[in-house]
């Protein structure tokens, strides 16, 4: 009996799981129930996928937990009408579609903490609004025809890209954008321009998919999506759900800037910490602040890129004694990089920007903690910090002409050489305090360390070596400690593509650079 009980169990279970349907692949784990907009009006061109975008929405939220509103009507664009959602998805909107009452809505919902996906034509949007380009991350320029192409997913951990393989080949129409948004969004994923034909839509360094904190709020955007086809494939739907989760704080991410320095970083977000918890404080962005600050006190934040900053800014509020917030590394105890005075600011709600340059700043990434002291108790509030590098500039040599990577590829050894000055980030170098020469994210190089001369000059990752360390001399020079060299143009040569290298020091003018500011 026993024994037939457990077969007729195990046949009755078989056919149970049988019958169940099939989990949906772009679920998520639960979250607390919210709500989300979608915004589809048009004022220009219109893409036949919109329908499609949104019932792909839809069904996302009744597969995770959330409820999905659509409209093209912007009159909903009011501090009253906007509250009920926690996130807005502008799903290939297009042209000019907020009067100036509605901007200065959805500006002031996004500063109180709320979400904004961008699909595809999102960045073909409102061109003479300031703010919502600087939501979106950049502008639309031009796409070639819809084709295959690769793309490279720049960040495995986030929740919209973590399924992902590292290249993933797919069909779409590959916008290419105004500016490159690198230095001020977290690339997600980029385009791989030599598996498909950019034509007059190259950009060299060309990002496709990214999230940032911006003003308090939360922004994830994506330039797939064109095709109706996009939305029946589950890894760009899985991808679609993560970033309306991230906007909506149902899943906290990594969504600092990629370009060097961190991007503005909410206060009360830390880590770990002693003796502090947020504060809910009217003007504060995102509605709150680290609060409760008594000497001693300190929190801590994983995995900044801080690599390239120089200053350090901080949004803080004291109606106290005031006091002083040291940057350290890696510890409460940790070398410091800066300290900055916090004084009585006139109250508890007068919110003031203070800052501090830095030194010995780690390349890359780093644990940053934040002490704190100062007399008495209650010394100040933190609403925001910053880390920033200085801006990315052109290196002009020989004849005037620039230090560019040849075709503005990323990938390592590729020749650094003389070329006619475009302005393109092919061209756009930032020099870090340890000494280090930065473009397209990657370090200027002595291959393998050499010291020979003729040794190749090269973009390789940074890794803080003695091969990646410039210093400038009182002739102009730029030369390698390692070696001792200086950093040459082959032959005195001025044409496009003549190659740079490293070469015995002696004066010449194909020697001597000017540094950007």
């Amino acid at each position: 009996m026993i024994r037939r009980a457990l077969s007729f169990l195990a046949t009755a279970l078989a056919t149970t799981l049988a019958l169940a349907p099939a989990a949906d692949a772009s679920a998520a784990p639960a979250d607390p129930s919210y709500k989300v907009l979608v915004f589809s009006k048009t004022d220009t061109f219109r893409h036949d996928s919109i329908p499609t975008a949104i019932q792909t929405i839809k069904d996302l939220g009744a597969a995770n937990g959330f409820t999905v509103d659509v409209t093209e009507d912007d009159t909903v664009f009011t501090r009253t009408g906007l509250s009920p959602y926690k996130t807005v998805v502008f799903a290939s909107t297009t042209g000019d579609v907020l009067n100036d009452a509605e901007q200065a809505a959805f500006e002031g919902y996004i500063r109180s903490g709320g979400g904004y996906v961008g699909i595809h034509a999102a960045a073909d949007t409102e061109y003479s609004w300031p703010f919502y380009g600087e939501l979106v991350g950049a502008y639309f320029k031009t796409h070639p025809a819809q084709q295959q192409a690769a793309v490279k997913v720049e960040d495995l951990v986030n929740p919209s890209t973590a399924h992902l393989p590292a290249s993933w080949s797919r069909f779409d129409e590959w916008y290419a954008y105004r500016s490159n948004p690198r230095t001020t969004v977290h690339v997600l994923a980029s385009l791989d321009e030599t598996s498909y034909s950019a034509g007059s839509g190259a950009m060299g360094d060309h990002p496709i998919t990214w999230c940032k904190n911006h003003q308090g709020g939360r922004s994830w955007y994506t330039g797939m999506g064109h095709t109706k086809d996009s939305y029946a494939d589950p890894a760009f739907r899985k991808m679609l759900l993560g970033g309306i989760r991230y906007t909506a704080g149902a899943v906290n991410a990594d969504c600092t800037p990629s370009g060097g320095g961190t991007g503005t970083v909410q206060a009360e977000s830390f880590q770990t910490g002693q003796g502090v918890r947020p504060v809910t404080k009217e003007g504060a962005d995102n509605g709150q602040t680290l609060g409760y600050l008594d000497p001693g006190d300190w929190v801590s934040y994983a995995n900044l890129p801080v690599g390239g900053s120089t200053t350090f800014k901080a949004r803080v509020v004291s109606g106290g004694a005031g006091g002083t917030i040291q940057i350290r590394d890696g510890s409460p105890t940790g070398p410091v990089l800066g300290s900055v005075a916090v004084p009585n600011t006139g109250g508890w709600t007068a919110f003031k920007d203070v800052s501090t340059t830095l030194k010995a700043v780690p390349s890359g990434r780093a644990d940053v903690h934040l002490t704190f002291t100062g007399t008495g108790s209650s010394l100040f509030d933190v609403d925001d910090f910053a880390f920033s590098a200085p801006a990315p500039g052109p290196m002009l040599g020989l004849a005037g002409k620039c230090l560019d990577v040849s075709g503005a590829a990323t990938t390592n050894g590729t020749q650094v050489q003389l070329s006619t000055c475009n302005g393109g980030y092919a061209q756009q170098w930032t020099r870090t305090p340890s000494g280090e020469l930065r473009a397209l994210g990657k370090c200027l190089d002595v291959f393998g360390g050499g010291i020979a001369d003729g040794t190749k000059v090269e973009l390789w990752d940074c890794n803080a070596t003695g091969a990646q360390q410039w210093t400038p001399t009182p002739a102009g020079e730029l030369r390698n400690p390692r070696s001792g060299k200086c950093l040459d143009v082959l032959g005195g040569g001025t044409t496009d593509g003549t190659k740079v290298l490293l070469w015995t020091c002696w004066g010449g003018a194909n020697q001597r650079w000017s540094l950007p500011a």
